[in-house]
């Protein structure tokens, strides 16, 4: 805003500056609008949380684009704002390359004598170099001795994935975060190449995938028999449409996940999570994935599960999910009011609260809090729930919700005696949400050794994702360790939370 001495005299310029920062507020003040309604207005747990954010960015997007405006205006003004608009600028990474470029002003003085300094102003601005492809080009000499026949010496060609082929194993690393990581298919890939005036062919890029995939195997196999050494697991699945060759149209397998995470109750063994695809989702495809463990297994309510119950050794101990308890009351409530409903929602959110209040502690502290804080409630949700269900129909919204509780409720307090055990399987629904969002961006796994594939580098990628390690960096080095001969013994040593550059 200019300040009042200083703005123009004449009435017709005054106003027109006035129609535009009032149109600029206007526009500024919907925006924000939108944006507040967008952010906390009431959603249906039934959307795509993504597309909320796609909605959130065009509306930052166009915050950001008036501000622009309104900064172009301030500059071309007689004077300059008072006070400067503060901007969220982010913070820069300490490991990113510094390349430093000094201004030196003009050091003569006007009295003759040379300045000298006395401090300086330092800013940071993130750069971005466009993906650079360049040509690694290897020569191997040969020498022969001059006194005898036998002397010729060369050094052996280096072993590479791909034989005689093209790419480097950072090339089928980019590749495969490419497609696994970010979403890109191998023909939107292909395009992006094409710019650069490289033609490749998406049969290409797909070969070059298969052959990472079977190279990648042993490492996906040793993180799947690491997992099941543990003693607590979450498991979960996600549909995972193929093309049925030959039918012209898909069918519905599925990916089930593995997973491990035990930092809420600070335990030993790092993060992880396996996926494996199978054509279905029978209860023997959990207990196949599943040979060989022993433990609690953190589930949702799929009836599937139970058949681990019935293995004969009898090791596995189910444990159920408040999540989803607490969405079936949450959904009786979005059809009108339900009184009962929002009573039991009240109470498993006093779980919720008294589990945040022990996230961090150890599993001796959390079970001995949890019997002290979150037993009580636990038993008067009991007497609350077998209150209700005489109450209600069996057969209504509401009895149908309390039916499931009640039907559950075994597993659903196994937390109070371990404390491992989380309140829901939320740890391993949110390593799906990835799984989800490639189906949506391919639509289809073709095969289903392609989807198994699939299953295998996702299992990798979200694994490092885990354990704060960049992906492609990991891809890039145990591909080119294996590539080199990598002793299987030593399979562990290419495990995500053992990776360290170089292999």
């Amino acid at each position: 805003m200019s300040v009042p001495d200083e703005l123009p005299n004449d009435i017709a310029e005054l106003k027109a500056i006035i129609r535009t920062q009032q149109d600029q507020n206007a526009r500024l003040e919907a925006l924000v609008a939108c944006f507040k309604k967008a952010l906390f207005g009431s959603k249906s747990e039934k959307i795509d949380p993504a597309q909320y954010e796609l909605e959130l960015e065009d509306i930052e997007t166009a915050i950001a684009q008036v501000e622009a405006e309104i900064d172009a205006d301030e500059r071309t003004a007689p004077v300059r704002p008072t006070k400067k608009r503060q901007t969220n600028r982010g913070s820069l990474p300490k490991h990113l390359e510094r390349v430093e470029v000094i201004i030196e002003p003009k050091l003569s003085c006007g009295c003759g004598a040379e300045r000298h300094v006395i401090g300086e102003d330092v800013s940071e601005r993130l750069d971005i170099i466009p993906a650079q492809f360049r040509v690694i080009v290897t020569r191997r000499p040969k020498y022969a001795c001059r006194s005898c026949e036998d002397g010729v010496t060369q050094a052996p060609a280096p072993a590479h994935i791909v034989a005689g082929g093209m790419p480097t194993e950072a090339t089928l690393a980019h590749v495969l975060v490419s497609k696994y990581a970010d979403h890109l298919p191998l023909y939107r890939q292909t395009q992006i190449y094409s710019r650069q005036g490289i033609e490749l062919d998406r049969s290409t890029l797909a070969a070059w995938v298969g052959k990472s995939a079977f190279e990648l195997t042993p490492v996906y196999e040793a993180l799947m028999a690491d997992l099941k050494c543990s003693a607590k697991l979450f498991m979960d699945e996600t549909t995972a449409p193929v093309l049925a060759p030959g039918r012209k149209r898909t069918k519905t397998g599925y990916f089930w996940a593995l997973a491990r995470d035990d930092r809420p109750w600070g335990g030993d063994d790092p993060p992880g999570v396996a996926f494996t695809y199978a054509p279905g989702r029978s209860g023997q495809h959990a207990e196949t994935i599943l040979k060989g463990f022993s433990g609690t297994l953190q589930v949702d309510g799929y009836a599937g599960y139970n058949r681990l119950l019935k293995r004969p050794a009898q090791d596995v101990t189910l444990a159920y999910c408040w999540a989803h308890a607490r969405r079936k009351l949450h959904d009786v409530t979005q059809s009108g009011a339900a009184a009962i409903a929002q009573e039991g929602l009240a109470q498993i959110q006093a779980l919720y609260r008294i589990e945040k209040d022990l996230r961090g502690q150890s599993a001796e502290q959390r079970q001995a809090a949890r019997q002290e804080r979150s037993k009580p409630i636990i038993d008067a949700l009991e007497l609350w729930l077998a209150r209700n269900r005489a109450r209600v129909s069996a057969k209504s919204p509401t009895g149908e919700a309390l039916k499931y509780i009640a039907k559950y409720w075994g597993g659903l307090i196994r937390f109070l005696d371990d404390g491992r055990i989380e309140l829901d399987s939320n740890p391993v629904e949110r390593t799906i949400r990835p799984i989800a969002l490639n189906r949506k961006n391919a639509l289809f796994a073709g095969h289903d050794a392609g989807a198994q594939n699939w299953a295998i580098i996702a299992s990798l990628i979200e694994t490092c994702k885990l354990n704060g390690i960049e992906p492609h960096s990991y891809l890039s080095g145990i591909l080119t360790a294996i590539a080199g001969g990598h002793k299987q013994t030593n399979i562990n040593e290419l495990m995500p939370w053992n990776y360290a550059k170089p292999v």
